[in-house]
């Protein structure tokens, strides 16, 4: 494997998503290449916070039944893979995006699946909801894997909570995970802008301080990003003065 490949595997490394003869590979490259070592910690802190920010406390009651069944419920045995189907599977590169899609949009699509639990006796809005976070996952997945994604992260005005955009200028698109912001007061929502060299252009709602979005419309040139506050539903231009500025560099 050459230089070039080893340089695109910083997203699969930190998600767990490498071959065993890849990751130790990978490794020792790690180990002399600096831009590759801040890549692989800047995609693990992004992960972590899509993980946190989707995170649904299961039910009570749910957790009482599967703590229940424990002692009566066998453990499966652990699957084996026949050699020539690995080697097989190895060779393949798109066996490797494929494992580490799954591993990046895991963190929500978890999320999405413990809401419809939450919400049994609304399963109509739990099931278009989750439905809803799952397409949310798989879009994000795709951006996480992108060769050439990339990750900034930035504190909030005043210290209260970060935001990381993740940016692909092949895919040209963006992504946004908030954690921690402050509550927004009643009747009015976080708003993201791409910022196309000084003009704000509308990238989406965040309605909480905890989540990820992936951001509407295309990267088309535009420097970094923005976060506002704005009314509910919106607004064409921003109004207040951004609570965050994110640079694409």
């Amino acid at each position: 494997m050459n230089a070039t490949d080893l340089h695109a595997l910083t997203g699969a490394y930190a998600t767990h998503a490498l071959e065993p003869a890849e990751r130790a590979e990978f490794e020792e490259h790690l180990a002399r290449c600096a831009a590759c070592t801040q890549e692989v910690a800047e995609f693990a802190g992004t992960l972590a916070r899509l993980g946190a920010a989707q995170a649904v406390v299961p039910p009570e009651a749910l957790r009482r039944r599967v703590m229940a069944a424990l002692p009566s419920v066998r453990q499966e045995a652990p699957r084996t893979v026949p050699a020539p189907v690995r080697a097989l599977r190895s060779g393949r590169r798109a066996s490797r995006w494929t494992k580490l899609a799954l591993a990046a949009c895991l963190a929500v699509a978890a999320g999405a699946g413990g809401l419809a639990v939450q919400q049994h006796q609304q399963a109509d809005q739990a099931r278009a909801r989750a439905a809803a976070l799952r397409h949310q996952a798989d879009r994000l997945a795709g951006l996480l894997t992108a060769p050439d994604a990339r990750t900034v992260t930035g504190t909030a005005a005043g210290g209260a909570g970060v935001g990381t955009v993740v940016w692909s200028k092949s895919r040209g698109q963006a992504g946004f995970i908030a954690a921690g912001l402050p509550a927004t007061a009643a009747g009015t929502t976080y708003q993201l802008w791409f910022n196309d060299s000084g003009t704000m252009r509308s990238a989406g709602l965040l309605p909480g301080g905890e989540g990820a979005l992936l951001l509407s419309g295309p990267l088309d040139g535009a420097t970094g990003i923005g976060v506002t506050v704005e009314p509910a539903g919106g607004s064409t231009h921003p109004s207040a003065a951004p609570v965050m500025l994110l640079s694409f560099t």
